[in-house]
């Protein structure tokens, strides 16, 4: 039996706006999860206090019990003296997996807060392939690009962002990834690409450019429920979402949950009930036809 999913009682005094589609302490887990196996939190690394992790996520305290008892009984997380809790993740080193004579790119798709960024950590630590981030790679020129141009460096909303800057970042994106390929290397993107995976002549154009340099592309949607992301996006605290969460009932109206790309694709499934990212990578993985990194 679930235990409830209640959460008056947080530091803040209020309850926290996400779906009870699944209980607080799950989709709290899930992400700890992620970030063990994307190497985020790396063994033997001293959580925060239970406090300290209630006030991060505003949850209460009970809520973070629960997830790091899910968590200790799978093993990620053990408790040291003092009650510290230390993650527990020995087979974080990996041999990088040999290099393949044929290029995969693997790009990876979703909403914000979907889990782009931790699939693609876990799956570049199994493989050493580069991973190639919108947000890494372009977010200081976009800024200082929209304050130039009068508008706020976290806007993401406007046309000025929508028509002027958002198609040159998926410019250097596909550049970055161009450049990769040139030296045989497998590349992993990571990105919205809402408007692009939901046009086939972009992604044709995408495989076209990619099999012109004797790679394959691979197409991943992260689907994530709304109440997971929202937990998600408020944690990471971007100031590039500051618009969402502000207006998140309005910002809702614009996520088809039920979108996926028209064109032959993976779905990894982020939602806090799903099975570990971890074990849906390697599927993956041994889909594109990589072998996984062996266990030092």
């Amino acid at each position: 039996m679930n235990p409830p999913t209640d959460d008056s009682d947080r530091p803040s005094g209020r309850r926290t706006a996400v779906s009870r589609g699944a209980p607080l302490y799950e989709q709290v887990a899930r992400k700890l999860r992620n970030d063990i196996a994307a190497g985020v939190l790396r063994d033997g690394e001293r959580l925060p206090s239970t406090r300290e992790l209630a006030e991060q996520w505003d949850v209460s305290v009970f809520t973070i019990n629960q997830a790091m008892q899910t968590l200790a009984e799978e093993g990620l997380v053990i408790s040291k003296d003092r009650a510290a809790r230390v993650v527990h993740a020995p087979g974080q080193t990996r041999q990088p997996a040999p290099q393949l004579a044929t290029p995969r790119v693997i790009a990876i798709g979703g909403f914000a807060g979907s889990g782009k960024t931790e699939l693609a950590r876990i799956l570049a630590r199994d493989t050493a392939w580069p991973i190639l981030d919108k947000d890494t790679l372009t977010r200081p020129v976009v800024e200082a690009a929209l304050e130039a141009l009068g508008q706020s460096p976290n806007d993401r909303e406007s046309d000025v962002y929508l028509e002027q800057i958002r198609p040159r970042e998926y410019e250097c994106l596909v550049a970055a990834m161009v450049e990769n390929l040139q030296c045989g290397k497998s590349a992993i993107l990571a990105a919205p690409f809402i408007k692009e995976f939901a046009n086939p002549a972009w992604t044709s154009r995408l495989e076209a450019t990619c099999a012109d340099l004797g790679a394959s592309l691979h197409i991943v949607w992260v689907h994530c429920d709304p109440g997971t992301m929202h937990t998600y996006v408020r944690h990471r605290g971007a100031a590039r979402d500051a618009a969402k969460l502000a207006n998140w009932a309005t910002y809702l109206t614009s996520v088809d949950t039920h979108f996926r790309p028209p064109v032959v694709h993976t779905v990894i499934d982020n939602c806090s009930t799903g099975e570990p990212l971890r074990e849906q990578a390697k599927r993956l993985l041994a889909s594109v036809g990589e072998p996984v990194a062996a266990v030092r």
